[in-house]
């Protein structure tokens, strides 16, 4: 797997939460023998036993049930104990997210863009009140869930920064997932641990926010470019499919470049669909974001 990966020009990988355990010894040799370096790993990496399929939100956080949270932290940190094994600097994490009994707004809101794909939804009145009322009963629910994964966090840094790792708290694309995008930095200011976490950027997924008029990808980077640590670069097709090849969909990547920082990591996150020479052109189009970045 990372001898291809090598192959196709890459010095540096992020190992992901598709990483089955049985793939840990194979992954040790490469590094030792220097196939690759690690740059990053996404929670959980690798996954737990038994687990064969990318699993990113297995345990939450966020969740009601204590056990849940109790195993979300034992394999965060078993995530990081293996990237300080692999030489990872950086621990991508997801928030968890709002859970509701009946009537999830997330479905009516998906139901609705799926039929309106290429509405400009800006000017749709009906949309933007179902838009407003799904906000305002999410917000609603929000705070038992938010708390809890607060909670975790306060006992998931110490750990981290104990042993050299820095989470990156990712920006989600579903409309129940945490946290509220506005409320990014005042997570981060409220960890108090700088050295411990930042703000990881997912292109692809501040642009289907944007697509779903939650937010504006330009101000988004702007209020949180001073915690950024990290980025997920994919680019979003006019019909809202993302892990596309970059520059080939909507998003603005000469724009996202300008926020870019010697100190952080970009990783190409694309669909395993894609084919090795929409890999490597997307690799080019990075290559050369950088070079005109940092000449």
């Amino acid at each position: 797997m990372l001898q291809e990966m090598a192959d196709l020009g890459f010095e540096w990988v992020e190992l992901s939460h598709g990483t089955r355990i049985t793939l840990v010894p194979g992954i040790l040799k490469a590094v030792e023998e220097g196939v690759v370096k690690v740059a990053s790993c996404h929670n959980f990496c690798p996954l737990p036993t038994g687990v064969t399929h990318a699993a990113p939100n297995l345990y939450r956080p966020s969740s009601k049930e204590a056990r849940e949270r109790e195993q979300w932290l034992r394999h965060s940190r078993r995530t990081i104990d293996f990237a300080q094994q692999v030489n990872a600097r950086k621990v991508v994490v997801h928030l968890g997210s709002v859970e509701f009994l009946w009537c999830n707004p997330t479905r009516k809101l998906e139901d609705y863009l799926e039929a309106h794909a290429t509405d400009d939804l800006s000017k749709d009145a009906a949309y933007q009140k179902m838009l407003a009322k799904s906000l305002a009963k999410l917000k609603d629910r929000q705070p038992p869930y938010w708390g809890n994964t607060k909670q975790g966090l306060l006992a998931l840094l110490p750990y981290a920064e104990e042993k050299g790792v820095m989470l990156g708290f990712e920006n989600r694309e579903g409309f129940d997932e945490l946290p509220i995008d506005s409320e990014h930095p005042a997570l981060i200011a409220a960890m108090a641990r700088p050295k411990a976490c930042g703000y990881w950027h997912d292109a692809g997924h501040a642009q289907i926010k944007q697509d779903m008029g939650l937010l504006n990808h330009r101000e988004h980077l702007e209020k949180n470019a001073p915690n950024a640590i990290g980025f997920h670069l994919h680019d979003v097709s006019a019909d809202g499919r993302d892990h596309q090849a970059i520059g080939s969909g909507q998003i603005d990547f000469q724009m996202i470049s300008s926020f870019w920082r010697p100190e952080h990591t970009l990783v190409i996150e694309l669909s395993p669909r894609l084919k090795p020479e929409e890999v490597r052109a997307s690799k080019k189009r990075v290559d050369e974001l950088v070079a005109a970045r940092f000449p």
